[in-house]
């Protein structure tokens, strides 16, 4: 049931997104991503839609406006959060040291999370869109991905901030 579903539905799912994605600069990968996961969820708490194409056209732009919304809210820093200006040698030099310790848990990191999250770190502060066009994924993957990526990193590091 579920696997027609989805085989009826992905022709029209790609056809939408890739109509209204460009629009709201996001990829069309990236909303057929989101709409699939919308109805996963849906199937799981409601079961299939009465009317599965007018429900997909809907949720496309559900998410849509979601991803204008978020785009719309979003602000750059004025300055680097974590900012060294001002601080005395020796909070340099703890600050150095905790750099350095980060850095060498990311490259300990399996598989691209070492890449992901070298990319989240860097000082040219890469938008998701290059990130994801850097290691090749989707936009949408990169959030759960970190997600994985930071716990296992919140893993590594915690003997040394526990022994500390």
């Amino acid at each position: 049931m579920t696997h027609d579903l989805v085989a009826a539905l992905r022709p029209l799912l790609a056809a939408e997104a890739c109509a209204e994605a460009h629009a709201t600069g996001t990829e069309p990968g990236d909303l057929e991503q989101a709409v699939w996961l919308r109805l996963l969820e849906r199937l799981r708490t409601e079961g299939p839609p009465a009317d599965p194409h007018r429900w997909l056209r809907s949720a496309v732009r559900t998410e849509v406006r979601r991803t204008r919304r978020t785009a719309r809210n979003e602000r750059p820093y004025e300055a680097e959060p974590a900012d060294d200006r001002g601080l005395g040698p020796e909070q340099l030099v703890l600050s150095a040291a905790r750099h350095r310790a980060l850095y060498a848990a990311v490259r300990r990191l399996p598989g691209r999370c070492p890449r992901l999250m070298a990319a989240l770190l860097s000082p040219r502060d890469p938008t998701y869109r290059e990130i994801a066009g850097e290691l090749g994924i989707s936009q949408g993957s990169l959030g759960p991905e970190r997600s994985r990526c930071l716990a296992c990193l919140r893993r590594l590091l915690t003997p040394e901030v526990a022994g500390r």
